[in-house]
């Protein structure tokens, strides 16, 4: 199957970021939300987003203006019809999620993929929900999408071959590296990434050295880009202590239990950038 018109729902950051990827790379987007008012910011975003990429010189003002004409602004999902891939990037809820996938299975044409943008919800109980498990997959991208070269693509345990192989190579189509994951809580990077900084909880908490410190040594000593604790704050430290709590139930392991500290601070209210405080201030 060649993809040549995505659907999106949801005009968020990571939908609008999905969409300005496909614009981008010369793939029509079909971008669907609640209300005018969502999917006009989300349209704003992506022109926002091509307008830094002009002063960087990486595009032109009439690649800018090619991929906001390939961008379709829709608060009807009927307008998915066109779509042969539809996305749903909507919040990180399984209720939600199930209703719009259901809504979604219901109007668009049987031959058509659907796949859940989710970082956390199983693959296999979102696609169980539909008329098309063998053409339900998951489609992980990264914040900030534009950017980021990972896509994770999750098989169910119902996925098809051809359905893998067609998402694969539209990943591939928007410049994306992706990599194929079996169905499992938090799939594969969030499972090794957000352990690592539940650790650098427990370190801070047992004073072993300050968080510029243990943010410092990770940068410096395992060449990643952002430390842990700041990375924690960007993510928001309500997101990674839901996401420990979810492994500990899942895998019943106490390897999972999230650092005393990181609660602490999410009862606090201390949640990182988006509340001005977290480790860190801002």
């Amino acid at each position: 199957m060649t993809i040549q018109t995505v659907g999106i729902i949801g005009a968020g950051t990571m939908g609008n970021g999905i969409a300005q990827a496909c614009a981008v790379s010369g793939i029509n987007v079909v971008m669907v939300d609640i209300s005018d008012a969502a999917v006009q910011k989300g349209l704003a975003t992506v022109a926002s987003s091509l307008d830094r990429l002009i002063k960087k010189e990486k595009i032109t003002e009439a690649d800018k203006a090619a991929a906001l004409g390939r961008i379709k602004t829709s608060t009807s999902y009927d307008d998915l019809k066109a779509a042969q891939l539809v996305i749903e990037a909507a919040t990180e809820n399984y209720e939600l999620k199930l209703k719009i996938l259901k809504q979604v299975d219901a109007i668009v044409a049987p031959e058509v993929i659907i796949a859940s943008n989710t970082s956390s919800i199983s693959i296999t109980k979102l696609a169980a929900a539909t008329s098309r498990a063998d053409r339900f997959i998951g489609m992980h991208f990264f914040n900030p999408v534009p950017m980021m070269a990972l896509v994770e693509i999750i098989r169910g345990l119902q996925t098809s071959d051809a359905t893998h192989d067609a998402v694969k190579a539209l990943a591939e189509a928007l410049g994306k590296s992706p990599i194929t994951v079996k169905n499992a809580p938090g799939f594969v990077v969030n499972r090794i990434l957000v352990p690592m900084i539940n650790e650098a909880f427990f370190v801070l908490a047992e004073g072993l050295a300050t968080p510029e410190d243990i943010d410092a040594g990770m940068k410096l000593g395992c060449n990643q880009p952002i430390g842990p604790l700041a990375l924690a704050d960007m993510i928001g430290l309500d997101v990674c202590l839901a996401v420990m709590e979810v492994y500990l139930t899942e895998f019943g392991d106490s390897k999972y239990r999230p650092c005393p500290l990181l609660k602490e601070m999410v009862a606090a209210g201390r949640l990182g950038r988006k509340t001005g405080r977290g480790v860190y201030s801002y």
